[in-house]
């Protein structure tokens, strides 16, 4: 068995790094995610895993590879991980953070200006009927300029966002635990407030939090109850940061005016109901996939693996 099992396929800068350092390796070709026996069984003798999002590795699977030492984790994220126990048994666990920052801020602008201004409802209305002609009334959606963004988490994406968001002319306001310097707030022309001041004073709500205990449905019906009806609520974070059957509820009964998900709370699953609202956009997971941000996250998690082989530092530790 190789010593290095890749759970799915890699941008071929990747797998060309791995060759070049001469290191053994196989990589899973299904057409399909991996089954969690398949997993079990691969990792069985491999020193490093390296896994999307998507592969879930959980004692069970940490328990069948004695031999692991590295969990490179294909993704800023790694939820789907057990790191803490991976600890327990001296095994790094690493992520590939900051490289996908502005492909997943690009598509969450995307996303709001689609939202606003209808665009998927128009091309889905050309593709099945088409229109009768321009007309006055016809198709309105609403321009960003002068209304008010609210990020919740200001980390390195919601920066990001902000920067490209306030050349549309939007007024950022901001909230996470920790305040940002005044310095970098004014550099931002962000605004920082509490939680339920910008929830209500939002006229597009995004999401950028890290999924925890705390953040896990974030989002509910008392939340949606204290948002403009005319507010659009925007995921491309983590899925569970909103309770899908409260969002539902809050779309049908307008008490927020539009949705566009990028990240479902049971993904790859979608709530029943969101597919047949016409003011929702659902996107299947593609924050971070451009090319550039995808072969940077490969050159990460292949860089990792031949630092350990070579007994050099390795980066972007999340169980230290």
């Amino acid at each position: 068995m190789s010593q290095i099992y890749l759970s799915a396929k890699l941008p071929e800068l990747g797998t060309k790094l791995l060759k070049e350092a001469a290191l053994d390796y196989t990589v899973y070709e299904g057409d399909r995610l991996i089954t969690k026996k398949e997993l079990i069984e691969h990792v069985a003798s491999c020193e490093v895993l390296i896994c999307p999002l998507s592969t879930i590795v959980d004692r069970e699977v940490i328990d069948a590879a004695p031999k692991l030492k590295l969990i490179a984790n294909f993704g800023a994220g790694f939820n789907n991980i057990d790191s803490a126990y991976a600890k327990e048994k001296n095994i790094y666990v690493t992520n590939t953070p900051v490289v996908s920052t502005y492909a997943t801020a690009e598509l969450t602008a995307g996303l709001i200006i689609a939202l606003s201004r209808r665009i998927v409802e128009g091309d889905r209305l050309m593709h099945e009927q088409g229109f009768d002609g321009w007309a006055p009334l016809f198709f309105l959606g609403h321009e960003l300029k002068d209304k008010t963004l609210g990020i919740i988490g200001m980390g390195q994406i919601g920066q990001a966002l902000a920067k490209m968001m306030t050349a549309f002319g939007m007024k950022i306001l901001y909230y996470q635990r920790h305040r940002l310097p005044f310095a970098l707030e004014k550099q931002l022309q962000a605004t920082y407030c509490s939680q339920a001041v910008l929830i209500q004073q939002a006229d597009v709500l995004t999401l950028h939090a890290p999924l925890t205990n705390e953040t896990h449905h974030l989002l509910t019906s008392e939340t949606f109850e204290q948002m403009k009806n005319s507010a659009l609520l925007i995921n491309a974070a983590r899925g569970p940061l909103v309770d899908e059957q409260a969002l539902l509820q809050a779309l049908t009964t307008q008490q927020i005016a539009g949705a566009a998900l990028d990240v479902y709370e049971f993904e790859p699953a979608v709530t029943a109901g969101l597919k047949e609202q016409s003011n929702v956009i659902l996107t299947p997971h593609i924050g971070n996939a451009s090319v550039e941000a995808r072969n940077d996250m490969a050159e990460i998690v292949a860089k990792n693996t031949i630092a350990l082989f070579e007994k050099q530092p390795i980066h972007h530790i999340v169980n230290p």
